[in-house]
């Protein structure tokens, strides 16, 4: 095998490889031997048919499957022995030449091929034990525990019907039809239907339509679906609900008491509270870690700038923008109602790729060299906290993920990059600095619009 380099430019390489036609040769000739004792051919009894009969009839079909073992075996091969490191797998390309492949296939001629890639860039990493954060922390406080408690209160509510007319928070059990032009329309009608009034959960009017009706009542409510309504056919068309009101409910809190902690799987009052207090304590040290993880990465970033792979951020950026514009073509939006152009999102997003392809080869490289390495136990913890988000297909979810290796691949990388983080901040200078609830999460906030964004 003869290794050729033909371009070296940047991140950029290509090699030309040349396999010897007597090569080629040697390994069909073992490929027939060793069909010889596995073909039957009538006329030859079993392991009696020549190579030379043999080569007659499945010489190019042989052939091409050894030429294809052959470029697979030999460009990985040149790989290993130039000790490259590609960032995306090779372009192959092999002539088109039909006279010539013709005799590549006859044993006439050497087998040549080019194959281009990008290699994954020298990274000098800098000193992270110089690095310096402020870490931001509050504590829970008698107003935010109390809102915690009320908020798991509001949440076992329950309803009780009433005859009075339907006001703000009520639960309103009704039938409806919908008409746009006089014309019932797919999806625009049911039965036994809860609406809770107030909570914005039909489109804008619908429930504001029901404010003061009570049970027995009939009645038209009339609306107009939203410009971006994710339908077509829907969108900013108004439309007619024939609706009868079934029963008007109002919300029960529970009373805080043993028997409403027992309920919740608590001995007491005092044990609820205590642990509404410790969640939503860990709540506040999640967003606190959030933000220190994401001044380290926006650290990482700013001191380690190298060349990217061209063909990774394109890819990334792929991933993004066809994820961004499937969206919005469900939701049935665009850059101009987003008060937005496509080039202006393009750039932006084409921004956020090269963050991302950046820090995944820091982090990648911070790792390899601090010998970081994610265990079986900690994948198969992700697995099962992945699973027990989906009650009843625990099963399933376990079973896709341990058949899909790209699946499991993209599950431990948060976990591998946590851990890399975790390594970085053991090293680094960290400070902390005691801020208000609303301080902070005014900064969880501001986060995720920026995630949204990236």
């Amino acid at each position: 095998m003869q290794i050729t380099e033909t371009t070296n430019s940047g991140l950029k390489r290509e090699l030309k490889v040349v396999i010897g036609a007597e090569e080629l040769d040697n390994k069909l000739e073992a490929r027939l031997a060793d069909l010889k004792d596995k073909v039957q051919i009538k006329g030859f009894r079993p392991g009696k048919v020549p190579v030379t009969h043999l080569r007659k009839m499945y010489g190019r079909s042989v052939m091409a499957e050894v030429l294809q073992e052959t470029v697979t075996e030999s460009s990985r091969n040149a790989l290993t022995e130039r000790d490259e490191r590609p960032a995306f797998e090779p372009e192959i390309s092999l002539t088109e030449d039909k006279d010539e492949i013709d005799q590549i296939m006859d044993g006439k001629a050497d087998l040549a091929y080019t194959m281009a890639f990008e290699i994954l860039p020298e990274i000098e990493l800098k000193d992270m034990s110089s690095y310096k954060f402020e870490k931001l922390v509050s504590e829970v406080d008698e107003k935010e525990h109390q809102r915690g408690i009320d908020q798991v209160l509001e949440g076992r509510v329950d309803y009780a019907a009433v005859e009075r007319e339907a006001q703000d928070k009520d639960r309103v059990t009704i039938d409806f039809l919908g008409r746009i032009d006089g014309e019932a329309f797919d999806g625009g009608a049911a039965e036994d239907t809860p609406v809770i009034l107030g909570q914005g959960q039909f489109i804008p009017g619908f429930e504001e339509g029901l404010m003061g009706s009570k049970a027995g009542d009939e009645k038209d409510v009339t609306t107009t679906f939203p410009e971006e309504y994710q339908v077509d056919t829907l969108a900013g068309k108004e439309a007619i609900f024939e609706v009868k009101v079934k029963e008007v409910a109002e919300p029960k809190t529970p009373e805080l008491n043993d028997e409403f902690a027992t309920s919740m799987g608590l001995e007491n009052v005092e044990k609820f509270k205590e642990a509404v207090k410790e969640k939503l304590q860990e709540e506040l040290d999640t967003v606190s870690k959030n933000r220190l993880k994401r001044e380290l990465l926006d650290k990482l970033e700013e001191s380690h700038q190298f060349e990217l792979p061209e063909k990774l951020v394109s890819s990334e950026f792929d991933a993004i923008w066809g994820q961004l514009t499937t969206e919005m073509a469900q939701k049935n939006q665009s850059f101009e109602n987003e008060g937005t152009t496509e080039e202006d999102e393009r750039k932006k997003y084409e921004n956020i790729a090269e963050r991302r392809v950046r820090l995944g080869l820091i982090v990648s490289e911070i790792g390899s060299k601090n010998e970081l390495k994610i265990s079986d136990e900690e994948v198969q913890q992700a697995l099962i906290n992945k699973a027990s988000q989906f009650p009843g297909q625990e099963r399933q979810v376990l079973t896709f993920y341990q058949q899909n290796p790209q699946a499991l691949a993209e599950l431990r990388a948060p976990l591998f990059e946590e851990k890399v983080v975790d390594y970085i901040l053991e090293l680094a200078e960290i400070s902390e600095k005691k801020v208000s609830i609303d301080e902070l999460t005014k900064f969880d906030e501001e986060e995720n619009e920026g995630e949204a964004k990236e």
